[in-house]
């Protein structure tokens, strides 16, 4: 895993100026603390910060071509080098390394832009064509490895792995955009390639971008697909298990190829459950697993971490959270995520990846992308009893069922009643392509009352959603309604949130690399071809998963009730107010900032601080507090951005 950033003057071919470069290098280097290397040549300029995982003494990066043509530098990993190397050198390509970076430079030689579809892999790739004086590049296919680019008004383009790279430039200032504003506190993420800073884009997963003197393109070589709604083979199960046993042995095998220890995280849940069990099972004897515990017993899952443990009989290290520590850990945080938040989830992560580096492992395998690829989610069990109840919209059992994912809605008749009140909400909108998450959405947006109604003027609804259907792979119509939820889950929020502020940006500030065997791209695609009746049986969700692993789980493991993993929010910010520089949340800092309405912001201080807030007015709290500080580190301190913490 490391950082590449570059600087193209695709118009001026004025010569690149090497101090910029080494600084945009300098402020990944967290993401890659080994080693350094650079590409110049005329108008272009390349960086890489290594975190040095395969060929630990020959992998250094730039890697080139026999003629040195073709130079690249990438970010993540090839997991199918070894099979992409044999057939490149049957067909007498020679390399000079044993690093998986080197099959991207001869594939390319071999199928030009179509080498991408040969790659298993997590990336981002910047691969220069020097005779076709052409940069290109491209982004794994489900937005595992992150990559942002900006074009300046003299036409120079800019890019990096973290928008941070691209604020090394001098002639490129940090500065907010209400639009990814909007985004972000409705919808959790933006909305590819909008970002929450002017003039920064991102690029989208699966997608591909050629950069020459004439002209910028973006493709898409690889996208999310379901069949037709009804167009689903009749085939047992034990059809399906069978080929997920051997897809997932496949991916977990393919991962564990380094020249460093390979470790896993093990949550207590499912997902990770499955994964450190073939690890330790078919690979490593001598496994080690991680895991975050929590002081707060309402969100502590330990005693199924250590009966997994003790299953195993893995060497295991855990870190316990508090309110203290997610707290001081959030400025951080917020630093690396490069966006504002709703969740503190995010704090006890990059607290668990600095046990992982503490203890010298680089590598972690983890159960990401699990829920989104077999239905693992609560918000697609809802769709479906939402579905059920729009059906007979006057009936008094059928929204009963919402009391089995949320059991809080039965403790009393008043809560009851305000609960059906609010998932009652569009419910006949069945035909919505968004139905499943309008409900969500319409929560989160909670957030922007607490804005001034100045910065307020500058959202625009219409222009969002807008967005958000172009986005939109129009087929979406033609899913059962399953696979539509699944499909808006994986595009927008296992990219945008999941595998960024929560996975990527999380384990590289502490340099270490995550895996993840569910998003194998074959897994996923085998996946989508489920019928929805074997991800979601009845509202027993991941049902093949649970089939398919059964016998070599506890029944504890296997039965248990989905916990979404969550942290404590306003308990990290008012009860341990030191936990945060406090003058974030002073008037003067709300003010000066220009975001919030000061009175409003008071009015929820004293709320959190008398323990009196629900869930909505937890989201805002964070949302405040990221924003004050994504503010602080990016707008009011910027020289700061570019310094390695």
């Amino acid at each position: 895993m490391c950082g590449i950033a570059g600087i193209y003057n695709r118009v001026t071919n004025r010569p690149i100026d090497p101090s910029i470069l080494k600084r945009m290098s300098g402020s990944l280097r967290h993401r890659g603390p080994d080693e350094e290397g650079f590409h110049t040549s005329g108008s272009i300029g390349l960086a890489h910060s290594r975190l040095s995982i395969i060929d630990l003494s020959g992998g250094i990066q730039p890697i080139y071509n026999e003629d040195k043509t073709v130079c690249v530098i990438f970010n993540g990993e090839i997991f199918n080098y070894v099979e992409l190397r044999e057939v490149l050198q049957s067909k007498g390509h020679r390399f000079y390394t044993h690093t998986d970076t080197e099959v991207i430079v001869h594939l390319y030689e071999e199928h030009g832009k179509d080498f991408l579809q040969h790659l298993n892999g997590q990336f981002a790739i910047s691969l220069w064509d020097e005779k076709r004086n052409e940069l290109m590049l491209a982004r794994d296919r489900v937005g595992i490895r992150p990559l942002f680019y900006s074009v300046l008004d003299d036409g120079t383009f800019l890019f990096g792995s973290e928008m941070k790279a691209l604020f090394c430039h001098p002639d490129l200032q940090a500065e907010i955009d209400p639009s990814g504003l909007d985004q972000i506190f409705t919808l959790w993420v933006n909305i590819p390639p909008r970002t929450v800073f002017k003039d920064v884009k991102e690029l989208a997963p699966g997608h591909f971008i050629t950069v020459s003197p004439e002209k910028i393109e973006t493709r898409q070589y690889w996208k999310l697909q379901y069949p037709d709604q009804g167009a689903y083979e009749d085939k047992p199960l034990s059809y399906y298990t069978e080929q997920l046993r051997e897809l997932l042995y496949d991916a977990v095998t393919l991962r564990l190829r380094a020249d460093v220890p390979v470790a896993s995280y093990l949550s207590g849940g499912l997902d990770s459950s499955i994964i450190s069990t073939l690890v330790k099972k078919y690979h490593n004897n001598d496994l080690i697993t991680f895991s975050v515990a929590f002081k707060d017993t309402e969100f502590d899952e330990r005693s199924y971490q250590m009966e997994m443990v003790n299953h195993l009989n893995t060497d295991h290290r855990i870190i316990e959270a508090n309110y203290d520590t997610i707290g001081k850990a959030f400025s951080d945080v917020v630093r690396y995520a490069e966006k504002p938040m709703i969740r503190t989830a995010p704090s006890p992560l990059y607290l668990l990846s600095g046990l992982v580096r503490q203890d010298n492992i680089k590598v972690v395998l983890t159960g990401e992308g699990a829920d989104e690829i077999f239905g693992g989610y609560n918000i697609f069990k809802e769709d479906k009893i939402r579905r059920f109840w729009a059906a007979k919209p006057e009936s008094k059992m059928r929204p009963l069922l919402l009391s089995t994912l949320y059991p809080y809605i039965s403790r009393d008749s008043r809560a009851s009643s305000f609960w059906q009140s609010f998932f009652k909400k569009g419910l006949t909108d069945t035909a919505n392509v968004f139905y499943s998450h309008l409900l969500r959405w319409g929560n989160t947006s909670h957030i922007k009352r607490f804005f001034t109604n100045q910065y307020r003027e500058l959202f625009d609804e219409d222009q969002l959603f807008q967005d958000l259907h172009q986005y939109t792979d129009p087929d979406i119509r033609r899913w059962h309604p399953l696979c539509r939820a699944q499909y808006l889950e994986m595009s927008l929020f296992m990219s945008g949130y999941l595998l960024s502020s929560q996975g990527d940006r999380m384990m590289m500030g502490h340099s270490v690399e995550g895996r993840f065997p569910f998003l194998d791209h074959r897994v996923v695609e085998f996946a989508n071809t489920l019928p929805p009746k074997y991800k979601i049986n009845s509202l027993n969700e991941k049902y093949i998963l649970k089939q398919t692993y059964k016998d070599l789980l506890p029944n504890s493991i296997t039965e248990r009730a989905k916990q979404p993993y969550r942290a404590p929010i306003s308990q990290c910010f008012v009860a341990t107010p030191e936990s945060i520089d406090s003058s974030l949340l002073s008037r003067e800092s709300i003010e000066e900032f220009g975001y919030f309405d000061p009175k409003k912001v008071e009015i929820l201080l004293n709320k959190a601080t008398g323990k009196n807030l629900g869930e909505r007015d937890e989201m805002s709290l964070v949302g405040i507090v990221s924003t004050q500080l994504l503010h602080h580190h990016f707008i009011k301190s910027p020289k700061n951005i570019c310094d390695p913490i």
